[in-house]
């Protein structure tokens, strides 16, 4: 399955200031729980695990649950401490896994 990830981080901030992340990755995300027309059990896929590093350092992590909605929107805050990268990855059943990266300029 192809995902395609939306992240929205400003491009640039002062140092010291709070800034918000918002990422949304399009996903199907199938519980496991449901049956097909035949009967038959759909197999679980579902995103997993989600991470935020800031310049190789964890900033965020979240554990996922099969009760989370289809295309799951992240929303936090971390403090610009210096220019560099924010590198987002999903990872999830049946061999998932989704990394993005966006650079902020820190003055």
């Amino acid at each position: 399955m192809s995902a395609r990830a939306l992240i929205n981080v400003p491009k640039s901030a002062r140092r010291g200031d709070v800034i918000e992340i918002k990422t949304l990755i399009s996903h199907v995300m199938e519980t496991g729980y449901r049956h097909s027309n035949t009967g038959e059990n759909i197999p679980r896929d579902i995103v997993t695990s989600f991470s935020c590093k800031y310049n190789g350092e964890e900033i965020f992590a979240a554990t996922l649950y099969p009760a989370i909605a289809a295309n799951p929107f992240m929303t936090f805050h971390t403090t610009a401490t210096e220019s560099g990268t924010l590198a987002f990855t999903w990872e999830g059943d049946n061999g998932f896994a989704v990394t993005e990266e966006v650079k902020i300029e820190v003055g």
